[in-house]
């Protein structure tokens, strides 16, 4: 039986809708306009006419809106009609549908509505939106829809049975009804208020210094370059130091503010086959991460969670970041902080990896490292020096070669803080400084292996083989990546990749993988290889449109 949107949508949507309105009326009232005074006192009342017309028909259209909108689950398809004037019907098959999320602002959640995103596959957008449902409707919405595909992957006809089995039992106005088994719940993770102050502490905004010098650059560079000119160097080199401490300081607060707001109340729990979660103060989410969708772990660490000794578990899906609204950051925060040793239990019950031994580039790679960073040492100077020269300031040019010992240093690091490993069922990758990452990925997710190889690296036989998934960030060249092996190292791990692939592919078409995420080691997760993997025919190191992590 088709159902409709709640009736409190209505006066939250004439709310939405009606607020710029009612902006644009004070305006124009209370702004001193002078076509109004000049019409006399019929003006004002004349403008309120028309306002209330304008907001009779606003309210008129959106009961409208909502009364015309139905949405049902008939057999194998979501089925949406929407639309007033022009009338739109969608029928979305189930098995397409990848996540349900939920999300609620403050005044959602005083009204008690929801917003329901429907996620496809393959998409980084969202399908269909029901704007709003009750709470309750949208988490039997989340639950139905979950054990339904489970019922449509083990068999088609019981699927088709089991939404019949719900729609007769839907009579109870939004609560799950007919028999309807919601999975057991474990939680895995929840976000203590230790944990929120420490992702406050540890969280900086690098945008802000960008978004300041943009500032300065385009609004007050004459202003602040006159002023240079007059300031002693002593005092400069006060009011530099304290610019610097203030940027520093913005940043961390507006990181922190922005760390605690999207992760307050943070929870993870294990419910059937797939992940939920919850967090949000100003908007709460609820979503969930389902376990056959799932790519790739990320280990992401920066330097002060390294030296206190903490991480964040980031998991990407097959083309769908879960929890954003279009364009972030392509994957989803399973854990946004906590003890490394904990972050590393919940990978091992996702992904049982065991123990991880690096093997880092070869020392030339190195050299590679510290030649880069000098050259941007030098550019830095250079252009310094030439403001120095055109401005006639009387700022010293030589201070970026102080810079000199930390690109050392970072050469260094670089080259530390890289390698890959093989295991059994998975391929590990790290890179990064400041933001480390260490990848897995499981054998049976890769979509192709690709050589890529610079005129520097050719230049030293150094070469990357970036590991492809299905998943959302591989669009934007973030996949695993083993970067600057040994050419000849390359060409060895590349085989290695595509032959291990083709035995995963194989195992889950015999049905009997060893590993599946979120699964035991000696069970096999179920999963219909032949839609999910690649086909073993295909050519894993085919080239592809992925771009290397690290170019010079």
């Amino acid at each position: 039986m088709p159902r409709t949107l709640s009736p409190l949508s209505v006066p939250y949507r004439v709310f939405q809708r009606g607020s710029g309105i009612a902006v644009a009326l004070a305006f124009v009232l209370f702004g001193g306009s002078s076509g109004l005074t000049a019409i006399g006192p019929a003006g004002p009342l004349a403008l309120l006419a028309v306002a209330g017309v304008a907001a009779l028909a606003l309210v008129g259209y959106e009961v409208a809106y909502v009364r015309r909108f139905s949405y049902e689950l008939a057999g194998d398809t979501l089925d949406i009609d929407s639309g007033v004037f022009s009338r739109r019907s969608r029928e979305i098959p189930l098995r397409r549908i990848q996540n349900v999320d939920i999300s609620r602002n403050l005044l959602q959640r005083l009204l008690g509505i929801a917003l329901v995103s429907f996620e496809t596959a393959g998409g980084g957008e969202t399908e269909a939106q029901l704007r709003f449902v009750s709470f309750e409707e949208a988490k039997r919405l989340q639950s139905e829809l979950g054990r339904l595909k489970r019922r449509e992957s083990e068999s088609p006809a019981a699927g088709r049975d089991a939404t019949e089995e719900s729609i007769d039992g839907e009579a109870g106005g939004g609560r799950a009804g007919g028999g309807v088994t919601l999975p057991e719940r474990t939680e895995l993770f929840s976000l203590g208020r230790r944990e929120l102050a420490v992702l406050g502490a540890l969280s900086v905004d690098l945008r802000v210094p960008g978004i300041l010098f943009v500032v300065v650059s385009t609004i007050g560079s004459t202003v602040v370059s006159g002023y240079l000119s007059t300031v002693p160097r002593a005092t400069l080199v006060l009011v530099g130091g304290a610019v610097l401490v203030a940027v520093a300081l913005v940043s961390w607060l507006v990181g922190a503010a922005a760390a605690i707001v999207e992760y307050y109340d943070f929870r993870l729990v294990r419910a059937g086959d797939e992940l939920q979660y919850e967090r949000g103060l100003l908007q709460r989410y609820d979503g969930s991460i389902p376990f056959e969708k799932i790519q790739t772990l990320t280990i992401a660490e920066n330097p002060l969670k390294r030296y206190f000794g903490y991480a964040t578990l980031y998991i990407e899906t097959a083309g769908y970041a879960p929890g954003s609204s279009g364009g972030g950051r392509g994957s989803e925060a399973a854990v946004p902080i906590a003890e490394r040793e904990h972050v590393l239990e919940l990978v091992e019950a996702l992904e049982p990896v065991g123990d991880v031994e690096f093997d880092r580039p070869p020392k030339r790679a190195r050299e590679r490292y510290l030649v880069r960073y000098l050259l941007v040492v030098g550019a830095f100077t250079a252009a310094l020096y030439g403001a120095v020269s055109l401005l006639s300031l009387s700022v010293p040019w030589w201070p970026p070669l102080f810079l000199v010992p930390f690109a050392v240093a970072y050469a260094h690091a670089t080259w530390l803080h890289r390698g890959h490993w093989l295991g059994e069922h998975h391929a590990v990758t790290r890179n990064g400084v400041l933001r480390r990452e260490t990848k897995i990925v499981p054998y049976y997710r890769i979509q192709t292996v690709i050589d890529s190889r610079s005129v520097f690296q050719r230049r030293r036989d150094l070469a990357t083989v970036t590991i492809d998934t299905a998943g959302s960030l591989s669009l934007g060249g973030r996949d695993a990546a083993a970067v600057d092996v040994d050419g000849a190292r390359a060409d060895e791990l590349r085989e290695e990749l595509e032959a291990r692939l083709d035995r995963a592919v194989d195992a889950y078409r015999a049905g009997r993988a060893g590993v599946g995420i979120g699964g035991d080691p000696d069970d096999s997760p179920g999963r219909d290889a032949d839609a999910e993997a690649p086909s073993p025919d295909q050519d894993a190191g085919d080239e592809g449109p992925a771009s290397e992590p690290d170019s010079d």
